[in-house]
């Protein structure tokens, strides 16, 4: 809450993307509004860098049907579903005109990431030219992505240090980012909702409702959610500069948070409190109860259904009340990117259930053409190629069987089907749900062991387009060395 107003200017926020889909919806908030907001045109595109978007991407986004809402002091407003390929560990452009003054905006102060501002309604321009920035997202909460193989959402809840405070701008490393990147190369189809605040406390209001007032909006209302991963509200608490509450207080408020995510059927993973002396905020009253929360956390009947131990993650074994240096962001209170990645490390991803891919089996092609592997690029995002050097999740995909000797492929990247796009005229691309005539190819065995692939949908056979420099396309009426393809499974 607390945010700047609008009047008469788009705004166009960039969302970085955990898992990928095929349709997204949107939340805009007025939460934290004391008049109704009004919104038109609003937009969601691929972006390409800066405040430019692919125009081919872009699509109109409705509420109720309608190209306008206007969202009460206090509400949500959810969107109709839109038809759009959401590419995971992506940008996503959401443009949207404010026609009228709007008060203080409900936001988010520390966003890590440039957005931008522009007088007029100019949603669906492909450039915001000369349009002002700032580093904060202003009533957009969600962009919820909709994927069928998806195994279910975490929400990771806490404060500057999952908000990824002391994270370069516009670099998406966080560590709920960096946690994001483990799932998916673990063949794990899981969204990760970050819903850290910069400032946030457990037990009492200020940067933002406490943890304990915003549990329902921020974790069990959200779409998918199965996991909550709580993380570090309770180091400021601890640092406050009067009253700061004891470790069994804090304990206490802990057990709520795991009580009503029990309730809502949710998984609880706790984390251990950080380090955090030579802070300013650091006493030996807050050391003591931190030490206590911690055990609380690691002993037997915490309630806790798994633990993220980020204290052993990250402190010197020489000194553990204090971060490591490797890790230390220069404060002594945040972890740098480093000790974020360390962070994201130390989740066990088992407490996930197991990997559906690529743990199980898998094919990889190697070119003929170049002798490298074909990719799935830019998590999927971009044409299949041949620039491989070695097989990891950018290169494997699920062979599914089609009947009457015919497959689709499953792309381990964003787990969508590899699509002969535009029949067959456009590149192969992995963006579809299902697979239908466009995503049925003949796998094809050649007399010296090699395979090639022939689409259904114009029978032309899959090539690796100018000796591999190019993305793959099909187009070729015989086989050569550039439609021959080693086949590995795993």
């Amino acid at each position: 809450s607390g945010g700047p107003s609008y009047s008469n200017q788009t705004l166009r926020q960039i969302v970085h993307t955990s898992i990928g889909g095929t349709s997204a919806r949107l939340r805009i908030s007025n939460a934290f509004g004391s008049a109704p907001l009004t919104v038109r045109d609003v937009h969601v595109a691929q972006r390409t860098s800066g405040s430019s978007v692919s125009t081919g991407s872009d699509r109109a986004v409705t509420f109720g049907g309608q190209s306008s809402l206007t969202v009460a002091a206090g509400a949500v407003a959810v969107s109709d579903p839109v038809s759009f390929t959401v590419a995971a560990q992506s940008d996503v452009a959401v443009s949207f005109y404010l026609p009228s003054a709007t008060g203080s905006a409900t936001y988010h102060q520390q966003g890590t990431q440039t957005n931008y501002v522009a007088g007029g309604d100019v949603s669906a321009s492909a450039t915001l030219s000369g349009a002002s920035t700032n580093g904060s997202y202003a009533f957009l909460t969600n962009l919820d992505v909709q994927n069928p193989a998806a195994q279910g959402s975490v929400v990771t809840l806490g404060a500057s240090i999952t908000d990824g405070v002391a994270s370069s701008q516009d670099s998406n490393k966080r560590w709920p980012n960096d946690l994001a990147r483990r799932l998916s190369d673990s063949g794990r189809t899981i969204g990760v909702l970050n819903q850290g605040i910069s400032g946030n406390k457990l037990l009492s209001d200020g940067a933002g409702q406490s943890a304990l007032n915003r549990f329902d909006r921020d974790v069990t209302g959200q779409p998918g959610v199965r996991w909550v991963i709580f993380s570090d509200d309770p180091i400021n608490d601890l640092g406050a500069s009067s009253g700061a509450p004891s470790g069994a207080q804090l304990i206490s408020g802990l057990q709520q948070l795991i009580s009503r995510a029990h309730q809502a059927g949710l998984s609880f993973l706790c984390s251990t409190l950080t380090p955090f002396q030579g802070s300013s905020g650091w006493t030996q009253a807050g050391e003591t109860a931190r030490a206590s929360i911690n055990a609380f956390i690691r002993g037997s009947g915490s309630g806790c259904d798994g633990i993220v131990d980020q204290d052993t993650a990250t402190h010197d074994p020489a000194n553990p009340t204090r971060y490591l240096p490797a890790y230390d962001a220069g404060d002594h209170l945040h972890p740098n990117e480093a000790g974020l990645q360390a962070i994201a490390n130390a989740v066990d991803l088992n407490l996930f259930g197991a990997a559906t891919q690529p743990g199980g089996s898998y094919v990889a092609l190697r070119s003929h053409a170049n002798g490298k592997w074909v990719s799935a690029p830019d998590g999927g995002a971009s044409a299949l190629i041949a620039n491989g050097d070695s097989v990891g999740t950018a290169q494997e995909f699920d062979e599914i069987n089609q009947g009457s000797g015919l497959i689709a492929l499953r792309a381990h990247a964003n787990s969508l089907i590899v699509t002969a796009e535009n029949a067959g005229a456009d590149p192969l691309i992995a963006n579809r749900t299902a697979a239908g005539s466009w995503e049925t190819f003949q796998l094809l065995q050649n007399p010296d062991g090699s395979y090639s692939l022939k689409a259904q949908v114009n029978g032309k056979y899959v090539t690796a387009e100018n000796a591999g420099a190019a993305a793959l396309i099909a187009n070729r009426d015989a086989v050569g060395p550039w439609e021959e393809f080693d086949l590995t499974t795993s």
